[in-house]
Formats: structure tokens, sequence, C-alpha cells
């Protein structure tokens, strides 16, 4: 009686995984060539950034600094600037809010507030039209410390 049971137990196994081998044969007979999904691409933007980054260099302290980030339209159709903000509070944002014709250029002005000495790196982010990714537009820059006064 064991070994019956063993019997059906093997037979019932070796049926069900020639059945699986069967379906697994048909499956691959019918699916599509593999093919290797591309590495995600930046997305295009309807721009060209003359620089994305902006490096002041020494400045001294108390001494705010600006800087234009200009721009393009390289399209055949009119962009908005949607949105500008800087990631702090000492960083003001300025910007061309009238829509910029195809071929037209437009300005993101940054100004940064040298009040607190030592290195620094500020973003800004703008929005153009409804559905284009942002761009991030970086200042960076070294504010000097106080000279030491001796007496």
């Amino acid at each position: 009686m064991k070994s019956l049971k063993v019997t059906l137990f093997v037979f019932a196994a070796t049926v069900l995984f020639s059945v699986g081998a069967t379906a697994q044969e048909k499956k691959t007979q019918m699916a599509p060539a593999i093919t290797t999904t591309p590495v995600a691409q930046k997305p295009t933007s309807p721009v060209k950034w003359k620089e994305e980054v902006f490096d002041f260099g020494e400045l001294k302290k108390g001494v705010p600094v600006s800087h234009d980030f200009s721009f393009t339209n390289t399209t055949k159709q009119t962009v908005l600037v949607t949105n500008v903000k800087a990631s702090c509070g000492c960083t003001a944002t300025n910007y061309t809010k009238t829509p910029i014709k195809p071929g037209e250029k437009a300005i993101i002005t940054a100004t940064y507030n040298a009040a607190s000495p030592g290195a620094f790196s500020k973003t800004v982010t703008v929005s153009l039209n409804e559905n284009e990714v942002p761009k991030i537009l970086t200042i960076k820059g070294k504010v000097e410390a106080d000279p030491i006064v001796t007496q």
C-alpha cells in the first residue's frame, strides 16, 4: 500500500512537471523577443541655457551680489516662466514675466545676500510652462570673514 502511494505521488509529480514545462515552452515561444530597456534619458528642455551654475568666487561680507542666468527659447512655441523659487531666504530672484517667443531670450536673476562668512551653494528652481520638468540653477562662492582687528 505504501509503495502504491509513493508510485502515485511520483506519477502525479511527473505529470505536473511535464505540464508546467510544456506551458513554459509555449509561453516562451509566444513571448516577444526580449529587449533591453534604454537607460532613462533626461527630458529635453524647451530652452537652451547659457549656463546652469555660476561661481561668484570670493565675496566681501555684507555686499549682495547678483547673476543673470539667460536662456533662449529654442522651440517653435511660446514659453512662459511659471515659477521661480530660491532654496532659502538669503537668495532673492527676479525673472522675465512676459511670454518668450521662439528665438527670444529671457533672464532669471539670482541675488545672494552675502551676510554670513563661509562657502555657500544655493539653488534656484525655474518652472517653465505647465508640464515641463523644472530646471535647477546654482550659485556658489565663498564669503570672506571679517578681518581680525588687532590693537
